[in-house]
């Protein structure tokens, strides 16, 4: 799909295990593209092609299979020369809608990214004596033909045979997932280029070079449609718990622990009104139980979130989900750096817009100034 006048192109490959350039009906026939990526529940997308019927028997699109379940499809925005890819996934449905009117008829497709893959399958599998961050390795290494490339931080807590044998019940999918929440990480698959994918198993980062400032309110250096503000100050949770000391048998207490997210983003951050107790520290050792309500308090929501649209023409950039974005035009409480939640990319003929959703832990800027 091509903006003559604006120059944004999209560009769509579709294939089995290798994609490739989809063929010129597919390229024609698509109306409408929409992308999700989403740093808690994972990416998506969403395709709507116009249908038209091979003489009386079939729709021809429909027919040929380019658009069967689980083909593989890349999907790239290019802004002048180099594409950057908005999602690698796999097809999961179908919908066809009829229409008695001529060129009404539509197909749309959905689909999730290549992770979908890890989550066919459950398994029943034991891992002794293996820390977690080698067990997340040993699955990934498992999905290699299918260009992800894992990026897994270690953990320090290594189960003895004779205390805990790590087990798997479920799919591969769901077991990372598990993982990742029992050490207080994040586990996504992101594109590095075509045909390629990081599997990031590790903490949530939110450092890094900011992207380019969402701004508001500047005049001639607005890219925002719309974007507002939300302070929830009983969304922070402190938990707390205990654990037995297995010689004498005492019950020892673990305060709350502070959350790990480094550096800060705010100079007010919301302080946690709300406590919770754990309930499944008890039978851990102090190691597994200070892990476990450290995972806790990188697991709560952060206080403050900000979602908006943004005019992708004149952003000129590609918003990523899973990293830092500037905010300016808002004020000194609302202005500053933010990890951007999600953002939904929106494309047809003669239009992108992104719709976002930031989060940070509290309000006032910390910089000065953000990139524009």
């Amino acid at each position: 799909m091509l903006d003559r006048q604006l120059g944004v192109r999209l560009l769509l490959l579709i294939g089995d295990t290798v994609p490739l350039p989809a063929p010129y009906p597919v390229t024609t026939a698509l109306v409408r593209a929409q992308v999700t990526n989403d740093a808690r529940t994972g990416d998506g997308f969403q395709l709507t092609f116009a249908l038209g019927r091979d003489g009386v028997t079939d729709y021809s699109l429909i027919a040929s299979g380019v658009l069967a379940p689980w083909k593989r499809v890349v999907l790239s925005v290019v802004f002048g020369a180099l594409p950057e890819v908005l999602i690698d996934g796999v097809i999961t449905h179908q919908q066809v809608t009829p229409s008695d009117q001529p060129g009404a008829s539509t197909l749309t497709v959905q689909g999730r990214d290549i992770s979908k893959l890890l989550d066919l399958e459950e398994k029943n599998d034991e891992f002794p004596n293996q820390a977690d961050f080698m067990i997340v390795t040993r699955v990934l290494a498992g999905y290699a033909q299918y260009g992800l490339v894992p990026e897994v931080t270690p953990t320090t807590d290594f189960p003895i045979m004779v205390q805990r044998v790590p087990r798997q019940h479920e799919t591969d999918f769901a077991l990372i997932q598990r993982l990742a929440q029992a050490n207080g990480y994040v586990f996504y698959v992101q594109p590095l280029t075509i045909g390629a994918n990081t599997a990031y198993w590790g903490p949530e980062i939110h450092a890094g070079v900011p992207q380019p400032a969402l701004t508001i309110g500047l005049g001639a250096s607005d890219n925002l449609r719309g974007i507002h503000f939300s302070l929830d100050a009983s969304a922070p949770v402190a938990e707390t718990g205990t654990f037995v000391e297995p010689f004498s048998k005492s019950v020892i207490p673990i305060p709350a622990l502070p959350s790990l997210r480094l550096p800060p983003l705010v100079a007010n951050p919301t302080q946690a009104r709300r406590t919770t107790l754990a309930r499944d520290t008890g039978n851990e050792n102090a190691g597994r139980a200070a892990v476990s309500l450290l995972a806790a308090a990188m697991n709560a929501p952060d206080a403050v979130t900000a979602q908006g649209e943004l005019d992708g023409i004149r952003y000129g950039h590609v918003l990523r989900a899973r990293g830092l974005v500037g905010v300016r035009g808002a004020g000194w409480a609302y202005d500053g750096l933010y990890y951007v939640r999600s953002v939904t990319h929106t494309i047809t003929v003669g239009t992108y817009g992104q719709s976002f959703t930031l989060s940070r832990e509290g309000t006032g800027s910390l910089t000065p100034a953000v990139i524009p």
